[in-house]
């Protein structure tokens, strides 16, 4: 089902639950921590700073636990304030051609050290893509706030086969978009 209007989550509770106990749709799940992709699966990563000092860092850290780097209008986490915690499902809805299309994903592994924070979550069956995407900030010795998204995915539904070239164009437009979202959280924050 592809609504023209965002679900409430009480109309995706049976798909949610479903969810919550299938399997993820790729082996090596973790396998974005050290940045070498599956073979068979395209390679992503965007990293740009967002900040500078402690006071910053922390407002990235927020951001990344409220789900900041899912740029609105076009996309959309639910159950919105998920806890960034493994094991937790949420189901991701992008807005594409009209439709709000509905992909669930697991939490796999989270970072969280004194100079990174941040979490990886897999694809599951309902998802169109199968992969892994890891969403972190960090601070660097030189006091510079980084964003970073690394990913690893290939198309599983026929759709995102079909159309994989355009799909190919909406994940670079999601990284650019989430860059700028989570450098203006922190930036809107700061005078706060």
């Amino acid at each position: 089902m592809l609504p023209f209007t965002l679900p409430h989550f009480s109309h995706t509770n049976t798909f949610y639950r479903a969810q919550s106990g299938a399997p993820l749709t790729y082996l090596f799940p973790g396998a974005t921590q050290n940045g070498v992709p599956p073979r068979g699966f395209d390679n992503d990563r965007l990293r740009l700073i967002i900040g500078r000092g402690a006071a910053d860092f922390l407002r990235a850290k927020e951001a990344i636990r409220q789900w900041q780097m899912f740029p609105r209008p076009w996309t959309q986490i639910v159950p919105g304030g998920a806890p960034v915690l493994p094991g937790t499902t949420v189901l991701m809805y992008a807005r594409v051609l009209g439709l709000w299309w509905r992909n669930a994903c697991r939490i796999v592994y989270t970072v969280e050290e004194a100079d990174r924070f941040g979490f990886a979550y897999g694809t599951l069956p309902g998802h169109v893509e199968s992969g892994e995407e890891l969403f972190w900030v960090g601070l660097d010795p030189d006091g510079s706030v980084w964003y970073e998204i690394r990913a690893f995915s290939r198309p599983r539904h026929w759709l995102a086969r079909l159309g994989y070239p355009y799909v190919r164009y909406l994940q670079a437009k999601f990284r650019r978009d989430s860059a700028v979202q989570m450098k203006a959280f922190v930036e809107q924050t700061q005078n706060t």
